[in-house]
């Protein structure tokens, strides 16, 4: 049995080793130790209720009972940006026409923008390779979502997430060589190290403010422009399923698409359902994300339930994994959106989600 849960101070170590085995381009999970048991302080004082609500970090791991083993966490920040603006590149085309020749030529551009400051992040996702099979990466990524529909007054209305950006063979990101290098004169991971470190001023006095029009770049770049790693494609999909979609913002150092939504248009907002907990199991059923409905102390758990029914029955082994009792509310959402479809975690396919940007 699986079960997603709160952080807590006494998970470092396995946090540390995960992300250790993550490899750069992930900014909001860093291998350092004093970073992390700094966040896992904040995160207990977020799920406590006793940190500002702007700075809230609410860090989930996804937890393999039987082995006693964390192997997956996740994460949503309630604010980005409010006490330094949060970068990205939103992308612009424009047309340009000329009457006297009949020529037309459109023309995209990249603008430097702090538009997503003070909003909802979704970061810090990885699920260690061993557990990429089953419902691991749906219950892992999806359950961040049932925290949000429980507790909606604690986020902004906007929420986003940042993909990791395309990187070739050899590690390199092309977007970077070509667009951050020129100005930061450093290597992608130590601007990437610096970000994760909190540091973000560095961009406001080294990204300039004009336009960068995409044309001017080598074309590796230009490619790289909102495409995903190979990595970090599975959960782009799940993100997607969810109601998050790419409109026109990307990292300013590897290119990756950001995903968006609003709060009220997220499916688990929109879907999921309180019920009460009810003791014995039920045969069959829709498989299900169920929750528990407390802040300090929110757990989740994937069981099959009868979603029309007021009490549901995840089972003996489900309602221990929440740490439960018969009678307890719970907040159940259906896994999939609709019927059919492959998890995305599983799939022999996954490779990069082709580049898009706005016409």
């Amino acid at each position: 049995m699986r079960v997603v849960r709160n952080a807590r101070e006494d998970d470092l170590g396995q946090i540390l080793a995960l992300a250790a085995d993550i490899g750069p381009g992930m900014t909001t999970l860093k291998p350092d130790a004093a970073a992390l048991e700094a966040r896992l302080a904040l995160a207990a004082a977020s799920f406590a209720g006793t940190a500002p609500p702007q700075d809230a970090d609410y860090l989930f791991v996804l937890e393999d009972l039987e082995q006693g083993r964390l192997c997956g966490v996740a994460a949503i920040k309630a604010a980005v940006g409010v006490k330094e603006p949060f970068y990205n590149y939103r992308i612009s085309t424009s047309v340009h026409t000329s009457p006297t020749t009949g020529l037309v030529n459109r023309v995209q551009s990249l603008h430097l923008s702090h538009d997503l400051s003070g909003a909802t992040e979704l970061c810090s996702l990885y699920l260690h390779p061993a557990y990429r099979k089953g419902v691991n990466g749906k219950l892992l990524s999806k359950s961040r979502f049932l925290f949000l529909a429980q507790f909606p007054e604690l986020f902004s209305q906007k929420v986003f997430a940042e993909m990791r950006g395309f990187q070739d063979a050899d590690g390199r990101s092309p977007f970077w060589e070509s667009v951050g290098r020129p100005f930061f004169h450093m290597d992608f991971h130590e601007a990437d190290d610096l970000c994760g470190r909190g540091d973000r001023l560095f961009i406001e006095h080294l990204v300039p403010r004009l336009p960068l029009y995409t044309h001017m770049l080598g074309e590796p770049a230009r490619q790289a422009i909102g495409r995903t790693h190979v990595d970090t494609a599975p959960a782009r999909r799940l993100l997607e399923q969810e109601g998050l979609q790419f409109d026109g913002y990307i990292d300013i150092f590897d290119g990756g698409p950001v995903l968006e939504a609003k709060l009220p248009a997220l499916r688990a907002v929109r879907e999921s359902r309180l019920h009460v907990a009810g003791a014995g199991a039920r045969a069959g059923g829709t498989t299900c994300l169920v929750a528990t409905t407390r802040r300090d102390g929110f757990r989740v758990v994937v069981a099959d339930v009868d979603l029309d029914a007021a009490v549901i029955r995840p089972g003996r082994e489900a309602l221990e994994a929440l740490g439960g009792e018969p009678g307890i509310p719970v907040r159940a959402l259906a896994m999939q959106a609709r019927a059919g479809g492959s998890d995305p975690w599983t799939r022999d396919d996954v490779g990069v989600s082709p580049r898009a940007t706005p016409g």
